[in-house]
């Protein structure tokens, strides 16, 4: 169970990524709304991270959750930003998808 609680923190932190990234894109009432949804997906994130690592290892646990994050951000970016999406960026994205299932497969828990 708490692995899916750290999956969806993970998503939460794409969300507060996204929000950022739009806030910083727009001005006036939507920048405030994005803002809005950067604090909530936040809170949510840090809020089901410290859940997760009651009972799995924090090193994991913080790993697989940025990692989640990362990846995340860099399909946001490459799909609503139009962030580059080159060989060796793609290539290094699936090398850190490999280290997150390497961590879970590892994990005692």
């Amino acid at each position: 169970m708490n692995w899916i609680i750290l999956v969806i923190a993970g998503l939460f932190e794409v969300g507060f990524t996204t929000c950022l990234g739009k806030a910083r894109a727009t001005t006036g009432t939507d920048s405030y709304l994005w803002l809005g949804g950067f604090f909530v997906c936040l809170t949510l994130s840090m809020y089901l991270l410290y859940r997760a690592t009651q009972t799995l290892p924090l090193g994991t646990a913080y790993a697989v959750w940025t990692g989640i994050g990362a990846v995340g951000t860099v399909i946001i970016g490459i799909i609503f930003f139009k962030e580059p999406a080159d060989f060796w960026r793609l290539f290094f994205i699936c090398t850190l998808i490999a280290s997150i299932v390497g961590l879970k497969m590892v994990s005692a828990h």
